[in-house]
């Protein structure tokens, strides 16, 4: 009995989505990544970025993946609306960080439209506490929203890349709302 109630706890365990470390009103973690825009490479410094005004920090598991495509693609086709509130968009993997050039230019993920980091060795993401469980030397899907002064105002942690758009577009907006 005593191994079947450990078996049922060790299985709810493991059926639990991750929660992010990291919450709201916590220092964000500073780092530089070699990046690529529409295919070209440059240096990612998120200070340099946070000058601007609030960065979404989205980590997600690997480039060329079903789910990393659907969710670069919808951070595409959303990147005039985080412009329209000042906010610029970094999505950071350890996964597949050999196809990023190509992940940044291709219409139907990135399309040019907002810049992808390499992460190997999954070090910003343990900052972040954004690693994959299932796959250690994988991000996982976590996004940060990181006001200019580096706290993190939000923080959406989930395997289903279908909300972090919505998710983190509604933070950056009421931030955006609260700091005219």
């Amino acid at each position: 009995m005593k191994a079947m109630i450990a078996a049922a706890a060790a299985a709810a365990l493991l059926a639990t989505p991750a929660l992010a470390e990291l919450k709201p009103g916590a220092k964000a973690p500073e780092f530089s990544a070699p990046a690529y825009l529409a295919g070209q490479p440059f240096t990612f410094n998120l200070a340099d970025a946070l000058k601007k005004g609030p960065v979404v920090v989205y980590f997600f598991p690997a480039a060329h993946t079903t789910g990393c495509n659907l969710e670069a693609h919808l951070f595409s086709e959303a990147i005039d609306k985080f412009k329209a509130e000042k906010a610029s968009v970094i999505g950071v993997t350890a996964g597949n960080v050999d196809q990023l050039a190509d992940f940044s230019k291709e219409t139907e993920h990135c399309g040019g439209k907002f810049p992808v980091a390499a992460d190997p060795g999954v070090k910003i993401a343990k900052e972040y506490d954004a690693v994959l469980a299932q796959k250690p030397d994988w991000s996982n899907r976590t996004s940060y929203v990181v006001a200019p002064n580096g706290q993190i105002i939000d923080v959406y942690s989930n395997l289903d890349p279908t909300q972090h758009v919505d998710k983190t577009l509604a933070a950056v907006t009421a931030w955006r709302t609260a700091h005219k």
